[in-house]
């Protein structure tokens, strides 16, 4: 398999109500690639978002979803999420600040 680069490990940031409540306990989720690890997950946050410093990092793998049009069924992609800790004295990622 490729040598994943720390750019390609975060897909995107997840945006829904629960994980903007979890917000307020320094947890951020994200998107990442199903073929990341925890370690790798962690150095790609710390060297994207300058200033941060992960303190755990919680890892989920979501199955794929049957979805049907007409007679033909398929599958989505699987995905896999992780949910980001910060450590107290880190500073916090801008692209949350203002949702």
């Amino acid at each position: 398999m490729a040598d994943l680069k720390y750019y390609d490990i975060i897909e995107k940031p997840v945006i829904t109500e629960k994980s903007m409540n979890l917000m307020g306990e320094r947890k951020y989720t994200f998107l990442v690639n199903p073929a990341a690890d925890k370690l790798q997950i962690k150095e790609a946050v710390e060297k994207m978002f300058e200033g941060t410093k992960v303190a755990r990092v919680n890892t989920m793998n979501c199955r794929p979803k049957k979805k049907r049009r007409g007679m033909v069924i398929g599958y989505t992609p699987k995905t896999k999420k992780a949910i980001v800790t910060l450590t107290e004295d880190s500073k916090d990622i801008e692209i949350f600040t203002g949702l």
